[in-house]
C-alpha cells in the first residue's frame, strides 16, 4: 500500500466517522460497536 492510498483511506474513514457524528449522532458508530463486540465474543467462543 502506497502512502497516497493510506492517506486516502485515513480522509475516507475520518470523513464518514465525522459525518456520522454530525448527521446520525454516532448511531452508525454503536451499532458498528455492537456488531464488533458480538464477532469478539464468536470468534472467542471457536477459540
Amino acid at each position: 500500500m502506497t502512502n497516497t492510498v493510506a492517506l486516502w483511506l485515513a480522509a475516507l474513514l475520518i470523513l464518514s466517522v465525522a459525518g456520522d457524528l454530525v448527521l446520525q449522532d454516532g448511531a452508525w458508530l454503536v451499532f458498528l460497536g455492537k456488531k464488533f463486540l458480538a464477532l469478539t465474543d464468536w470468534v472467542a467462543f471457536w477459540r
